[in-house]
């Protein structure tokens, strides 16, 4: 059963994330005696809890802000005026904007059929580029504007509701679970696909080559159980840390290379499955470089996001 923290409990976790350990827990107790003090008498006037920490962390304002007037740490880049709004704001453009335009990019070389090795090229090059240009622009105009003498708090309207749930203690059981799950339906998925085939037929028709069998399958069923294997360590340490999270990189890293390289060299589908499933009905080529770009972006989106999920929770974990 999930919980839901109170405003309090969230608006206090979202400070703790943005202050130094060594101080978190005065600066904890100070923002929390705070809080009570001004939330008691407004109870005593009727009103109901939520709704009276509510207003209080409202009228505290952001917490990344507000952390940083505590701890009298001046926010550079761009200003104390605009800091929180810069970071949201970044955060929303670089999960939105690079990956639209490198799907764009994608389609484009597809349309006029590049090859695997030129698609991917383009691709990494634009999204390398679209995020040093968010970066820059979205910097460069709220550094214009701190040093313009723009009115106003905030850009961004901040309120009580975008606090985030705290994060829980540890590492969940579930999260064990769910992992050993996950890799061994895939596992399971890959035997099935090999050995009966996911096309109905008279005769199994693997979707994977089977000349990947023994050699590549079975490198990347070591490196499913190396996954299995950090995500008990995981457990058993009972937080991530930044070893952990490298060699997590690492093993995203071996997986991902080893589809790309198998796909570069168009060994990783079966030929049959491509000429009875897709070419005997019509199917041309540039339709197929379509269904192998996306499964490239697939892959490497998986690996990427894997890899910055590892160093994400390590974060966390610091920070908690």
């Amino acid at each position: 059963m999930t919980t839901t923290a109170s405003y309090a409990e969230r608006y206090l976790s979202a400070v703790a994330r943005s202050v130094p350990a060594a101080a978190r827990p005065e600066i904890l107790t100070e923002v929390e005696a705070s809080i009570a003090e001004q939330v008691e008498p407004r109870i005593a006037q009727g009103e109901d809890r939520d709704e009276a920490e509510r207003a209080v962390v409202a009228e505290l304002g952001e917490p990344t802000a507000y952390a940083a007037s505590l701890i009298d740490r001046p926010m550079w880049l761009v200003g104390p005026r605009y800091y929180a709004a810069w970071l949201r704001l970044l955060r929303l453009l670089l999960w939105t904007v690079p990956p639209v335009a490198t799907a764009g990019v994608v389609i484009g070389q597809v349309v006029i059929q590049a090859s695997i090795g030129e698609i991917f090229g383009q691709a990494i090059a634009i999204l390398l580029s679209v995020i040093v240009h968010v970066c820059f622009w979205t910097t460069l105009v709220f550094f214009i504007l701190e040093r313009t003498g723009s009115t106003g708090d905030t850009i961004l309207d901040w309120n009580p509701d975008q606090l985030p749930q705290p994060a829980a203690d540890g590492v969940a059981r579930s999260e064990l679970i769910g992992s050993l799950v996950m890799l061994g339906i895939f596992a399971g998925a890959l035997l099935w696909d090999h050995f009966r085939g996911f096309v109905p037929g008279a005769e199994p028709l693997p979707v994977i080559n089977p000349d990947l069998w023994p050699w590549w399958i079975g490198l990347l069923f070591v490196l499913m159980v190396a996954e299995a294997a950090l995500a008990i360590a995981v457990y058993a340490r009972g937080r991530w840390t930044l070893a952990l999270a490298w060699v997590n990189f690492a093993i995203a890293v071996s997986v991902m290379s080893l589809g790309l390289t198998a796909l570069g060299r168009g060994i990783l589908y079966n030929p049959q499955f491509v000429s009875q499933v897709f070419t005997a009905n019509g199917v041309d080529g540039a339709a197929l470089s379509v269904l192998a770009a996306l499964t490239g972006i697939g892959i490497a989106g998986i690996g990427i996001w894997d890899m910055i999920d590892g160093f994400l929770k390590a974060r966390t974990a610091r920070l908690s």
